[in-house]
């Protein structure tokens, strides 16, 4: 038995068949867009979560038990314990909203204006000594507040919707 080869003639591929480099190159930026889209949301995520870890337990946690640290910078600025614990409350609601997808910026923002009040008593009562770490707050707490915005839309309609069936029914 023989065997016999065909030689294979490599053919020019058609106009149709034809990959386009610049096809090729908007497929390739559109994964890469995508790929850097996602990282980005994955980065504003974890910055999400170790701001509430902060906020959670590193700043509201001890105003909330009353650590002794946290009593004396509330007597020495003259709002005692009232004060502590309000802040305390402000911060772990501050913490909790950052984590609820409709909640984040708004408690972005609302964080970001309790950190301006935080500087400002840094600078007024403690001499400046830590005035740095509302300032360092502020900025990713502005960059979430900014990208997570398009959140704030789904929020009224929430709260008429909660609003609507908290309501009693009408008698008539």
């Amino acid at each position: 038995m023989s065997e016999t080869t065909v030689p294979v003639v490599p053919t020019a591929p058609s106009a149709a068949n034809a990959p386009s480099s610049r096809s090729d190159h908007a497929t390739r930026s559109a994964a890469s867009g995508a790929g850097r889209r996602r990282a980005g949301r994955v980065a504003l995520r974890s910055v999400q979560v170790l701001l509430a870890l902060f906020f959670g337990l590193a700043s509201a946690l001890p105003k909330l038990i009353a650590h002794p640290s946290a009593v004396e910078s509330f007597d020495r600025m003259g709002w005692g314990s009232a004060g502590m614990y309000t802040i305390g409350l402000l911060e772990l609601a501050g913490a909790v909203a950052l984590l609820v997808p409709v909640l984040q910026s708004v408690a972005a923002t609302a964080l970001s204006a309790l950190m301006v009040g935080a500087f400002i008593v840094q600078l007024t009562v403690f001499d400046g000594q830590n005035a740095a770490t509302p300032l360092v707050l502020i900025v990713p707490l502005a960059l979430i507040a900014w990208a997570r915005r398009g959140h704030n839309a789904a929020l009224p309609a929430l709260l008429r919707r909660t609003a609507g069936r908290a309501r009693p029914a009408r008698s008539a």
